[in-house]
This record gives C-alpha cells, sequence and structure tokens, in this order.
C-alpha cells in the first residue's frame, strides 16, 4: 500500500464536497504537473490511503482521509475548450493528462494544521512544508502518514 497527500482549495473542492457526492466518490481531475501525473499512472493502486489537505485557506492543514478509488484514466477535462484544464495539445487518441477516482474514507478527529505539521520534527521532510513545492499530489512515506494520523488522533485505519 502506498500512502499520499492530496491538495484542494477548499473554495474549489473541499473535504465535505467530496463527503457529499454520490457513493462520496470524485475523479480528481485538472492535474496538470507532469510530476503528479506521473504519480498517479505509475504508482498509484486501488486502495491507497491519502489525506485530503486543504491550501490557500485562512486554516491550511490535512482534514480528512480518502481512498484511490480506480485505477488512472484519462482526464475528460484536458478535451473540453470550456474547462479551464483544456489542453489543446491532448486528444482523445494520445491523452496526456490521467486522473484517479477518489472516495471519502472517514473524517479525522481533529484537523491538522500547516503550523502543526512544521512544529513536528519527524515530519521536516514532508514534501508540502519544502520551500517552492507546488505539487497537488506527493507521496507519503509510512512514518508520515502515522504520524500526521496520530497528530489528527485519528487510529489507523484497518487495510482495505
Amino acid at each position: 500500500m502506498n500512502y499520499w497527500l492530496f491538495k484542494s482549495e477548499p473554495d474549489v473542492f473541499s473535504f465535505p464536497d467530496l463527503k457529499a457526492r454520490p457513493q462520496r466518490t470524485e475523479p480528481w481531475t485538472g492535474v496538470r504537473n507532469y510530476q503528479a501525473r506521473n504519480f498517479m499512472r505509475d504508482h498509484m493502486q486501488v486502495g491507497d490511503l491519502a489525506l485530503f489537505y486543504h491550501s490557500s485557506c485562512p486554516q491550511p492543514g490535512v482534514v480528512g482521509l480518502m481512498r484511490v478509488a480506480s485505477p488512472p484514466y484519462p482526464d475528460p477535462t484536458q478535451f473540453a475548450p470550456s474547462d479551464e484544464a483544456f489542453d489543446p495539445k491532448a486528444t482523445p487518441a494520445k491523452p496526456i493528462w490521467i486522473l484517479v477516482d477518489v472516495a471519502w474514507h472517514q473524517d479525522l478527529t481533529q484537523p491538522v494544521s500547516l503550523p502543526q505539521l512544521r512544529e513536528e520534527p519527524t515530519l521536516a521532510d514532508l514534501a508540502i512544508l519544502r520551500r517552492g513545492n507546488r505539487l497537488s499530489i506527493t507521496p507519503l512515506t509510512p512514518s508520515e502518514f502515522h504520524t500526521i494520523l496520530h497528530l489528527s488522533q485519528t487510529p489507523t485505519p484497518p487495510p482495505a
């Protein structure tokens, strides 16, 4: 099993939005960074656990737990000229961008704020804490994942 951190601005798509979706599942559309795309394409597996991080908001931090719910497949927003994630170089025959579906798994007992993440010495190498990191999806080590769950006072979920 792999562990991930997905970032989203809550005014664009929030953890409560995910929880409110039918079957509590949503395609993670609009990723336009090759490294994040490659994480989804090459390393994500159905059932992997991911932390949901609210960014660019008054209280940034980890707010929920979700699972990867599908294998990767072409992101349809790349083909839609009216979508802000449209890519004129992408074609259905040669898609450039992919996505995975994510599913709500559970609420955290309490959110873990960005200051809490920064204050925890064992999270010093956490990708989202690195200066200049703008990736919307980053891998987590098992230790980082479990430390963040511990900070949230959330028990580790059983394997899927």
